[in-house]
């Protein structure tokens, strides 16, 4: 049985915790990965996998093995791009996280767009805001959101992200519109669950900034839940232009407290390290920069 492909299932197992997700994940029969597995902890003389009925845990020998068993297949990937047929087309998998509402409003398209001009590539995106260990996780891509992004990680501007008030017509006419900052105090505000606290900033080019506690009843850890609930009339929420331009052009959304700015934050695109940087990768970077300079939201 192919041993690096073993290793490849087990690193898999190891990060999806689940022999089911992993069969799915990579398009092989439950039994086919649990053959994997069992072949490789043969090879090894050691056990892996602690196996329960309800998870899927690593032995200590099995983190020894996973850490060489993701640098063996980094070794395995690079010896592949550097033995490519020299017709220039760039093939493989890259891997990919972002959060869900860029990669809904904006990342998806520009996927799709980018495997059309290179059929030979394949994608697999994870969504979600949490940390991710891209090294671990074998992450070649983070696209992230941020005023300081991670310092132990290459990070590559994509585009400026800015944020604008918003909420429903039919809100609107039941509440009142907010003429400053310190009225949305008696509105009902949507609260972004991973921001820890409901204070939001503005700046006036007169005014200054001013920063406002705002009573939450609805919080979400997802921009995508938050303009849904916005757009029921549930309430006022913070939302990324990225994300609701499309709304606001067709009257489902309105802007509040015209001339007032949230904070800018910056779209990055995240990386381990300068060094090895995969033609593949690099393409996409570059294919990405192009696609969001001077994007209109």
């Amino acid at each position: 049985m192919d041993r690096l492909t073993a290793m490849r299932v087990f690193a898999d197992v190891a990060q999806t915790g689940s022999f089911t997700a992993t069969s799915a994940r990579l398009a092989l029969s439950r039994a086919m990965v649990t053959r994997y597995v069992a072949a490789l902890e043969q090879w090894l003389g050691a056990r892996l996998l602690q196996r329960t009925t309800r998870r899927v845990t690593l032995t200590d020998a099995g983190e020894q093995c996973l850490r060489r068993c993701l640098q063996m297949l980094a070794i395995a990937q690079e010896v592949e791009e550097a033995t490519a047929p020299a017709d220039g087309a760039l093939r493989g998998q890259l891997r990919l996280t972002c959060s869900l509402s860029f990669g809904y409003a904006q990342l998806a398209a520009a996927l799709g767009d980018f495997l059309a001009l290179h059929p030979q590539l394949h994608v697999d995106l994870h969504v979600g805001d949490g940390s991710v260990n891209l090294v671990a996780e074998r992450i070649d891509l983070a696209i992230r959101i941020s005023a300081d992004p991670d310092p132990a990680l290459i990070a590559r501007p994509l585009a400026r992200c800015e944020s604008v008030l918003v909420a429903a017509p039919a809100y609107l006419a039941r509440m009142g519109c907010p003429a400053q900052p310190a009225d949305l105090a008696a509105h009902r505000c949507l609260g972004h669950a991973n921001f820890g606290r409901s204070e939001w900033r503005f700046t006036h080019a007169q005014a200054g900034v001013q920063a406002v506690s705002v009573p939450t009843r609805f919080t979400a850890n997802d921009a995508v839940v938050l303009m849904a609930a916005a757009q029921a009339g549930a309430g006022i929420a913070l939302q990324p232009t990225y994300l609701v331009r499309p709304l606001l052009q067709a009257g489902a959304l309105q802007a509040l407290l015209p001339g007032w700015t949230p904070p800018q934050l910056t779209v990055y695109a995240l990386y381990p390290s300068r060094r090895h940087l995969a033609p593949a990768v690099r393409a996409l970077l570059d294919f990405l920069v192009q696609r969001f300079a001077g994007a209109p939201w």
